[in-house]
């Protein structure tokens, strides 16, 4: 069956873009415009067998929009012409309000706007791009997709902080959880090759990339999970700080005087491995290590450790777990970070064969040895699938 759905994932200064045919599972094309708004925009499109990429001015996303809907119209059919059945769309917080895809009309454009002091690097970009699209496409239902719904499983023990509950009630103080677009494609993928029903399967998701977070799913239901309220909870990443003592902040603002907006800053883009080792990108930290330096080996130590210590939480929240999975950007291609977060960890059964972990394969593998427990993989992500497949699911029951 046909199903041809166009994903857009929109930052606060890109739009990244494919164009899927949901029912074959067949990219038909993909594209992305970056550094809008700066006097250097580029972009690159896919379309076919035909690559464009250029510099571009692109003063805002509606000019990003307007530029990726003229390449289809350049590569000789129009996006209007490509049997859409939806436009998919990545909405990263959805609150206590949206548990599952919905189609977007002006009631829920509203709803994700009143969300974005919940996550105000996010949804206000997603939300962007969504009415443009809204606007170019008026003919075509729009989904959003929301990163926090596939972790509204959340047990109460698992969501609910230790807060002063009326005050946590009143602001919607609660663990809601991220990636879960990524869990829910991977973690099903997952279960296939372990050849499990999901309702079946107990694992562990580790999506490390920029942002990093770690999942217990169980039947695939999200149990527990490392992010919460925002994404800053929980693993060590990029620029951001993951797990720190409360306390800390509340030090910073008495003895150093720092304000509101100096801690957000502080913890979104000054923090995680660009604090530790003065690079957010894993490898130049690695080559900085293997060179000697003492900032990036430890940074390495405590970008692993706090790995480690989220898996065996997880290994006892689950009580067995069938699998370990790896993926987004790091967890998929940094055979040291894989090796050395799960090093110590045989007696609880987890264990990494290194021959087969340095093998270098952009599908799925399997990286514990056969006698292993726990079944160590690396199963690569695909969110803008996921998207595509929620999307046409909704428009289709409709």
């Amino acid at each position: 069956m046909t199903a041809t759905v166009l994903v857009l994932n929109c930052g606060s200064s890109s739009i990244k873009y494919q164009l899927i045919d949901a029912g074959e599972t067949t990219l038909l094309a993909k594209g992305i415009a970056e550094r809008i708004g700066e006097p250097s925009s580029r972009v690159k499109h896919e379309i076919g067998d035909q690559v464009d990429e250029r510099d571009a001015d692109l003063a805002d996303h509606a000019a990003a929009l307007d530029d990726i809907v003229t390449a289809f119209q350049a590569a000789g059919e129009r996006l209007t012409e490509r049997g859409l059945v939806a436009v998919g769309h990545r909405i990263v917080h959805g609150g206590d309000r949206f548990t599952e895809p919905v189609t977007v009309d002006d009631d829920v454009e509203r709803a994700i706007a009143e969300l974005a002091p919940l996550a105000p690097l996010h949804n206000p970009p997603g939300l962007t791009a969504l009415r443009l699209a809204r606007q170019a496409l008026p003919d075509v239902p729009h989904v959003a997709v929301f990163d926090t719904a596939f972790h509204h499983t959340l047990p109460p023990a698992a969501s609910t902080y230790a807060l002063d509950r009326e005050l946590a009630a009143r602001y919607h103080v609660r663990r809601y959880g991220f990636h879960g677009t990524s869990v829910s494609y991977v973690s099903r993928e997952a279960a296939r090759l372990l050849e499990l029903d999901p309702e079946d399967a107990n694992l562990i998701v580790l999506h490390l990339g920029n942002g990093a977070s770690v999942t217990a799913v169980r039947g695939g239901r999200s149990v527990d999970t490392s992010m919460g309220l925002t994404p800053l909870e929980g693993l060590v990443m990029g620029t951001r700080a993951g797990d720190i003592d409360p306390g800390v902040l509340t030090y910073l603002h008495r003895e150093a005087g720092f304000s509101v907006a100096d801690l957000d800053e502080l913890l979104n883009r000054r923090s995680g491995m660009l604090g530790l080792a003065g690079a957010n990108d894993m490898r130049e930290v690695h080559r900085r290590a293997r060179e000697g330096d003492e900032t990036a080996r430890l940074a390495r130590e405590v970008y692993c450790h706090r790995i480690r210590h989220y898996v065996g939480a997880y290994l006892a929240v689950l009580g067995h777990a069938h699998a370990i999975v790896f993926t987004a950007g790091v967890g998929e291609n940094d055979t040291w970070v894989r090796s050395h977060s799960l090093a110590g960890m045989r007696r609880l059964g987890v264990e990494v064969d290194h021959v087969r972990n340095s093998f270098a394969t952009s599908r799925s593998h399997v990286i514990s040895p056969d006698e292993a427990d726990v079944t160590v993989m690396v199963v690569p992500t695909n969110e803008e699938l996921e998207i595509a497949r929620q999307a046409t699911a909704l428009v289709c029951a409709g």
